[in-house]
């Protein structure tokens, strides 16, 4: 683990609140300009912040993650790209387990507010049902964000300081914001610069580091990238690379991107469901550092590629 990588993860792990990103952002600016790159930010609406690294005008490939993290929730959003139908079936759950929560929570605030005052119930059964939402949206921050996002950061970061000289006017890198609000900041970004959203390869690496196995999923107009990328991301005793061009789900910034392809780390069954189970969640403590340099490494040799 190289000493940038160990700051990130144990004094700016946490970056939710506007503060503790400009926080963030002020400490690796300069780390980026003193290693040659430009440097700005670029705001976005409902107070977006991206971080943009190089000019993505001029890239030929652009490296994105996002840098905003979550707040602490009961439970995981639980994530299998291949098996379209459990991921369905899991996101209703969830919408039923919330609902439920709403309900609860409102019919309780409802009858300690009548105790109080009769005309007090109405007024509770509203507080009951948006503070649970308040508490979903924005409640305290989670603690623990290796995998998501911290992973996709310091990939993004370790790869901006290793890329060959001779490299660095093929590519750029953007931190986006607010992806967990809703990819605000991505999406941001690709009405700024519409060339880029159409025709510019975009690799963005989102919980990279927790799992054995590396999904690239390619939307439409990147599949063409696919040879390319079985030839710069090789398998080796780290990592086992898997390349999907359709019949998958993974919703990340690199769905505002023509020709983006999303990156993510699986964990697997012993029947080979590919799984992402611990974000959103204090357990998300599991950084691999091999994963950081395999995928650091690929991206050199898909630089050069391009």
């Amino acid at each position: 683990m190289t000493p940038i990588t160990k700051s990130i993860l144990t004094e700016y792990e946490v970056r939710k609140t506007g503060k503790q990103k400009q926080a963030f952002r002020q400490w690796l600016t300069p780390i980026l300009e003193k290693n040659g790159w430009s440097v700005r930010e670029e705001k976005g609406s409902f107070g977006a912040r991206n971080l943009v690294i190089g000019d993505p005008d001029t890239a030929k490939v652009i490296y994105t993650a996002h840098y905003d993290t979550c707040v602490r929730l009961p439970f995981p959003n639980f994530i299998t790209p291949k098996s379209i139908p459990i991921y369905v079936l899991y996101q209703i759950v969830l919408t039923i387990a919330i609902l439920a929560a709403c309900f609860a929570a409102s019919i309780l605030a409802a009858v300690i507010a009548r105790l109080i005052h009769p005309g007090l119930t109405l007024a509770g059964y509203y507080v009951g049902l948006y503070g649970v939402l308040v508490l979903l949206l924005a409640g305290p921050a989670n603690p623990h964000n290796a995998n998501d996002n911290t992973s996709g950061v310091t990939a993004v970061v370790e790869l901006a300081l290793l890329m060959p000289p001779e490299l660095r006017d093929k590519c750029a890198f953007v931190l986006f914001d607010l992806e967990e609000a809703g990819l605000l900041g991505s999406s941001a970004f690709a009405k700024k610069h519409k060339h880029v959203k159409k025709n510019t390869l975009l690799v963005n690496m989102d919980c990279v580091s927790d799992g054995e196995t590396m999904l690239f999923c390619f939307r439409r107009d990147s599949r063409k990238e696919t040879d390319r990328f079985r030839a710069a991301f090789i398998q080796d005793s780290r990592i086992r690379p898997e390349f999907l061009t359709k019949n998958y789900v993974y919703p990340s910034d690199q769905i505002h991107f023509d020709r983006g392809v999303g990156v993510s780390a699986m964990c697997s069954t012993k029947r080979g469901l590919l799984y992402m189970n611990r974000i959103h969640t204090p357990r998300d403590t599991i950084y691999r550092c091999e994963n950081i340099a395999w995928l650091v490494e690929g991206c050199i040799r898909l630089t050069e590629q391009v």
